[in-house]
């Protein structure tokens, strides 16, 4: 695999971290949940077995925004790591 084109700092990683906590608190991302549907592999789950995962990676610059975090399974979350949407849909 090639490597990242872009890798952000300790300090952005942590900053967007914190940021996607507290985005999880939110009413918006309870009812995303709460559809308990995988953004990847569109299989249903119960909400709490959904992680937030980042379309756009953090450590690729992504960032803890509504527009860039999804509803995914642990094993579509694990699989995709810091991959970007063009690197996973190769994979599928």
């Amino acid at each position: 695999m090639d490597p990242p084109l872009f890798e952000a700092s300790e300090e952005a990683i942590s900053f967007e971290k914190q940021k996607g906590r507290g985005l999880r608190a939110t009413p918006w991302w309870k009812q995303k949940c709460a559809q308990g549907v995988c953004f990847y592999c569109q299989q249903k789950f119960a909400p709490l077995e959904l992680t937030m995962d980042h379309v756009v990676p953090l450590i690729r610059g992504g960032r803890s925004v509504k527009g860039n975090v999804v509803p995914a399974c642990k094993d579509c979350n694990n699989k995709k790591k810091s991959l970007l949407p063009m690197d996973w849909e190769k994979l599928l």
